[in-house]
């Protein structure tokens, strides 16, 4: 079987054809997010429509970000990011213009898919997935399966109020909020206060023998931990996989996995600590063994 599988982000629309466990033939394209929901659909089928003049494929697989409902493949909640993608109906699209199954499926939760199925989370089956980036992102698995909750927005991590002091949800909802101290964003925000030149994860870790500089990363480690201690007290995971570009400094995954366990009670201290392994393919991945598994 022939999966068209594609990853949208706020960047970039990933793409490739996922034949025999390889994906075939993988561009990136920008999303032009800014132009707002309906643009960013258009642009995902006229990706598909290039790739369909050389490639035969049986269904669409999508991995994107927003809250998803994969029952009906639209889109409940997606904030400002991509304007007006709340209630975009893609999976409806897709099948109008392709004639062909197609999966739709939240982002980190088709990283979590991939990983179970290809990466870091193979043989457990008890685990959650974490992206640190622009913000935190989160999926759980339970018994085996991906576990997506009452209204398909299960794994809000990046909701877990770690700084109530400075909650204000009518300002805005994530106040307070571990997003706001745990992601790449906000270790960026707190070394720029040092230094406007540490604009970026490589710059920040490329001085980490300052002290200062270093510091600030063991400051940001320790709003990380306040998050995996909560999730692991929380689900009783078997393993925790991290994934997104400051995961690939091993300074960041030794620190949590040495400090983790001095966090959390000694009846969970078997939780593994994994750095996610499959990258940037992840969503791709997991949006093809989505489509796969479709009945």
């Amino acid at each position: 079987m022939n999966i068209m599988t594609l990853d949208i982000g706020g960047t970039a629309i990933k793409s490739a054809v996922y034949a025999d466990q390889t994906l075939v033939s993988p561009a990136e394209h920008p999303t032009q997010a800014s132009l707002g929901g309906a643009h960013v659909l258009n642009r995902a089928v006229e990706i598909i429509r290039r790739y369909a003049k050389d490639h035969s494929f049986d269904r669409i697989g999508i991995s994107t970000a927003g809250q998803v409902d994969p029952a009906r493949g639209r889109i409940v909640y997606a904030n400002k990011n991509i304007p007006g993608y709340t209630g975009t109906e893609i999976r409806r699209r897709m099948e109008e213009e392709f004639g062909v199954p197609t999966a739709v499926i939240n982002d980190v939760n088709s990283a979590a898919v991939a990983e179970a199925h290809f990466g870091a989370g193979r043989g457990q089956r008890d685990f959650a997935c974490l992206t640190y980036g622009t913000g935190v992102g989160g999926a759980l698995f339970t018994g085996g399966a991906l576990y997506l909750g009452s209204s398909c927005s299960a794994g809000e991590f990046g909701a877990i109020i770690t700084h109530p002091e400075e909650r204000c949800p009518q300002e805005d909802m994530y106040s307070g909020c571990y997003e706001k101290y745990a992601s790449t964003t906000a270790l960026v925000r707190m070394a720029m206060r040092l230094d406007p030149a540490l604009d970026n994860g490589r710059a920040i870790f490329a001085q980490k023998n300052d002290p200062a500089v270093r510091r600030i990363i063991d400051d940001w480690i320790t709003e990380i931990l306040y998050g995996l201690v909560t999730i692991t007290h929380m689900m009783n995971p078997s393993c925790l996989i991290l994934g997104g570009g400051v995961m690939e400094q091993p300074y960041v995954l030794q620190q949590i996995q040495a400090r983790l366990y001095e966090s959390i009670m000694p009846s969970f201290r078997h939780v593994l600590v994994r750095k996610a392994e499959l990258g940037n393919r992840a969503g791709l991945l997991g949006a093809a063994v989505s489509a796969g598994e479709m009945g």
